[in-house]
């Protein structure tokens, strides 16, 4: 939305117009993160039921948005924005739909993110923080500054992929149900796959696209049911979990 906003209304340079859709989706990312970091350490609001929650109101918002005030001037039948200028898009990789500068930005992000947990002090106390919150506590770790300033960055980082997706695809903020696809319910099991290393992302991610890939050619060629890919990446995470208890424990037969 913020992005959209700078395309759309922000009169800058052609040089500078890009750069700033970018920052402006990064900040927009980090604040509505942030909101759900501030409700888990004002109200002690489970962050996974408020981001949830938080999807239908940015949802809404972009609905409002593109139906009032941000109405594109040659809308037929489906709501939209107007079209960005050719100066405001990413380029795509010929003959494919991926904007290729977010992906090189999405694998550096990576192996950043990847360094700082595993190689700094700060992402050690995060992972303390996430993994132990009593441990944390015992060993003087600020628990509610390092959640906030987590929440910032990947926030951060979530908005960044938001501009990119109507940058580089769509090139005009268009209705929510038609803009990400479902993605953010796809990177929890990207994300669970990893086992919370952001550098494993760049393994799982292209592994779920080929099953998300592989189920549309499945549902084309063999008319299977639409939600089939649905039901697949839900027995994944199914199995993911219940698998939880044979990682942390081991069955040892003896007397």
């Amino acid at each position: 939305v913020l992005a959209a906003g700078v395309a759309l209304f922000l009169p800058l340079p052609a040089p500078l117009s890009l750069p700033a859709m970018a920052l402006a989706g990064a900040l927009g990312g980090a604040l509505w993160c942030g909101l759900a970091a501030w409700l888990r350490l004002r109200f002690s609001v489970n962050e996974i039921l408020s981001t949830l929650m938080l999807n239908y109101v940015a949802q809404s918002l972009v609905i409002f948005l593109i139906n009032g005030p941000w109405r594109g001037k040659d809308v037929r039948g489906y709501i939209y924005s107007d079209r960005f200028a050719e100066y405001q898009q990413i380029p795509l990789w010929p003959g494919s739909s991926v904007h290729w500068p977010t992906l090189l930005l999405g694998v550096l992000l990576a192996l950043l993110l990847q360094f700082l947990l595993f190689r700094t002090t700060l992402g050690f106390r995060m992972r303390i923080a996430g993994e132990n919150p009593g441990a944390a506590r015992y060993l003087g770790i600020a628990q509610g500054r390092v959640l906030l300033l987590l929440a910032l960055i990947t926030g951060g980082m979530a908005g960044l992929a938001g501009v990119g997706e109507i940058a580089g695809i769509h090139h005009r903020l268009i209705e929510p149900s038609q803009l990400s696809s479902g993605y953010g319910f796809t990177a929890i099991i990207v994300a669970w796959l990893a086992r919370g290393h952001p550098a494993l992302v760049l393994l799982t991610a292209p592994l779920m696209g080929l099953v998300l890939a592989g189920g549309d050619l499945l549902k084309v060629s063999l008319n299977m049911p639409f939600r089939i890919v649905d039901v697949f990446s839900g027995v994944i995470l199914f199995c993911l979990i219940g698998s939880e208890l044979f990682l942390r424990y081991r069955l040892r037969w003896g007397r």
